[in-house]
């Protein structure tokens, strides 16, 4: 006799769970609540006669049925979407814009997120400064922006809240006297700013040495030795120290990550949810 097949809704949980190790994340990403997301996984659990996630108040982690039937749920879902398209629906079109003081070393972990939520959505990623890419979003250029909190808006979704640092490489000294050499990125950047206004109501003289593009450029100067930049620490290059306390530079504030968006209903906003519990999982983590 055919077996009863699995429900889709309770693998999408359990994978989304283990990926994001989290029950808050997945139901996040899949936009539904966390009890209802228990729910799913004890029904798949009870449909495959095993537990398939260990719980405790501080971790999630696969069990070893879990973890040998993780790639198997992956594959199924993803024969799933692979039907749907097979149906022609149109491909749709996902524009965001991320800032670079966001778009960390966790980028290609997001972009693969979304591409898991949905393999058929075409997806356009920017890359700019808060500024530009709210201009850009208030333009209706973009569907979505996830940026630095931006002064005079109070729109968005707070995803974060992260703390920032004065950087500098490990065998970097300050020269006696001598202006604080400053790293930054290129104007409008609204971390530049609050650099500057800091040092400036601390009375503390300052220059800029080095101008970049992006955040990873930035991140060079800083492990060539050519001066200091106010970073969040996950965007720190190798090596890299927090100089402020030594050289008494004034405390940097958390700055937030909001999202803004206006994704359209249904698989566009599916994978905005996606990208949103990814990206609060990997700052926690």
């Amino acid at each position: 006799m055919m077996q009863r097949p699995l429900d889709l809704d309770a693998v999408e949980a359990f994978v989304r769970v283990a990926e994001l190790e989290s029950f808050t994340r997945a139901a996040e990403a899949m936009q539904t609540s966390q009890a209802a997301v228990s729910l799913k996984l004890k029904r798949l659990e009870d449909r495959l006669g095993c537990r398939l996630l260990e719980r405790t108040p501080r971790y999630v982690e696969l069990s070893a049925q879990g973890a040998a039937f993780l790639d198997h749920g992956r594959a199924l879902l993803a024969a799933h979407e692979r039907a749907l398209a097979a149906l022609g629906e149109a491909p749709q079109r996902l524009a965001i814009g991320i800032s670079d003081h966001v778009a960390g070393p966790e980028l290609p972990a997001l972009i693969a997120r979304m591409n898991a939520q949905d393999p058929q959505l075409l997806i356009d990623i920017r890359i700019g400064s808060s500024g530009d890419l709210l201009q850009s979003f208030d333009r209706r250029e973009l569907d979505a922006a996830m940026v630095r909190m931006h002064a005079g808006r109070s729109d968005g979704e707070v995803l974060a809240e992260e703390r920032f640092g004065w950087f500098a490489a490990p065998h970097w000294q300050h020269r006696a006297g001598a202006p604080l050499p400053l790293a930054t990125l290129a104007e409008p950047c609204g971390v530049r700013a609050m650099a500057g206004k800091l040092l400036d109501a601390a009375a503390i003289p300052w220059r800029e040495v080095f101008v970049g593009g992006g955040v990873a450029a930035v991140s060079a100067a800083v492990v060539a030795g050519l001066g200091v930049a106010a970073l969040a620490p996950r965007m720190l290059p190798w090596g890299a120290v927090d100089v402020g306390a030594r050289l008494g530079l004034p405390a940097l504030p958390s700055l937030p990550v909001v999202l803004h968006s206006r994704a359209p209903d249904g698989r566009p906003s599916d994978a905005i949810a996606a990208l949103s519990a990814a990206f609060r999982s990997a700052v926690r983590g």
